[in-house]
């Protein structure tokens, strides 16, 4: 098992930056694939970004965050990083944490999840 809680939200005004954290207990953190999922209101959740243990990173395909997010992750802490810059309105949306091993989009644990709200 693998225990996820995620930091870091809150409201930011468009334009700004959030870093968010997602600190990791349990087993191995670095035997896991971690990436960051977010899921807007009224929509299903969406891959953002994940890493390997190796720094390997994933973004997701379309340019909703390619060039403004960046994935990281410090296994010393067991800990992984999502820095958000250039923050837009529409980035607003509950951004969850998920570890797994069967690759970028695809979580066997998730955390519960941290608020972003930008506003225009």
């Amino acid at each position: 098992q693998v225990q996820l809680v995620e930091s870091g939200g809150g409201l930011v005004q468009a334009g700004g930056s959030l870093r968010l954290s997602c600190a990791a207990s349990g087993r191995t953190f670095s035997s896991y694939l971690m990436g960051w999922f977010r899921q807007a209101p009224g929509k299903e959740r969406e891959f953002v970004a994940a890493i390997r243990w190796s720094s390997t990173t994933y973004y997701a395909d379309s340019d909703s965050v390619k060039g403004r997010f960046t994935i990281s992750r410090d296994n010393a802490k067991n800990t992984v990083y999502l820095q958000m810059n250039s923050l837009k309105p529409e980035d607003t949306a509950v951004y969850y944490c998920g570890a797994g091993v069967r690759g970028p989009t695809l979580m066997d644990y998730w955390g519960k999840g941290t608020l972003v709200t930008v506003s225009s």
